[in-house]
């Protein structure tokens, strides 16, 4: 099976979610995910449960917070981190250990320079031949546009966050 690369992408909730469920469907089959996140590193259920059906997950030791409003350390810190996450997660697919590989908010990493945007789309243009590359974040490049075979656009109409409603535990991480 030729692998394929996967963009979901917008203001809405259900990104991470959609590139969850796309990897439990290759756990049910056998086959070998790596889930790697970018710009995250508090604890989540959905990570807890990739972990104990052997997802080989990847991400920041710790929580940062919003890169934007990071201190300069941290901002050094969680790039290095996530250049890191990326290289790992290259390596594991280049050498046929993958099936699957989510970069979830890889997309939102690129567009803070949180990551190396050279080794990112370096590895997108010569990716695996039958690796399945799934990709969430926001605004995704015209370059990636081009390489996507899906392309999901998720659209936000209402949140309680547009109420001061806080992320809650078992429904948004």
């Amino acid at each position: 099976m030729k692998g394929l690369i996967h963009i979901y992408h917008g203001y809405g909730k259900g990104k991470t979610t959609a590139t969850v469920g796309l990897a439990i469907r290759f756990i049910g089959y056998g086959k070998k995910v790596v889930f790697t996140q970018f710009l995250k590193g508090s604890d989540s259920g959905e990570i807890k449960v990739l972990k104990n059906l052997g997802v080989t997950v990847m991400r920041n030791s710790r929580d940062y917070g919003f890169f934007p409003f990071a201190s300069e350390d941290d901002k050094k810190a969680m790039t290095a981190e996530n250049n890191r996450n990326l290289s790992e997660s290259i390596a594991i697919a280049t050498s046929g250990k993958c099936d699957l590989l989510v970069l979830d908010e890889i997309l939102d990493a690129l567009a803070v320079g949180a990551v190396d945007k050279d080794m990112f789309e370096k590895f997108v243009a010569n990716k695996p031949e039958k690796l399945e590359l799934a990709l969430t974040g926001r605004n995704p490049s015209e370059f990636l546009i081009n390489k996507a075979d899906y392309i999901t656009f998720f659209d936000k109409q209402k949140h309680p966050f547009d109420k001061g409603v806080k992320a809650r535990e078992s429904v948004e991480y």
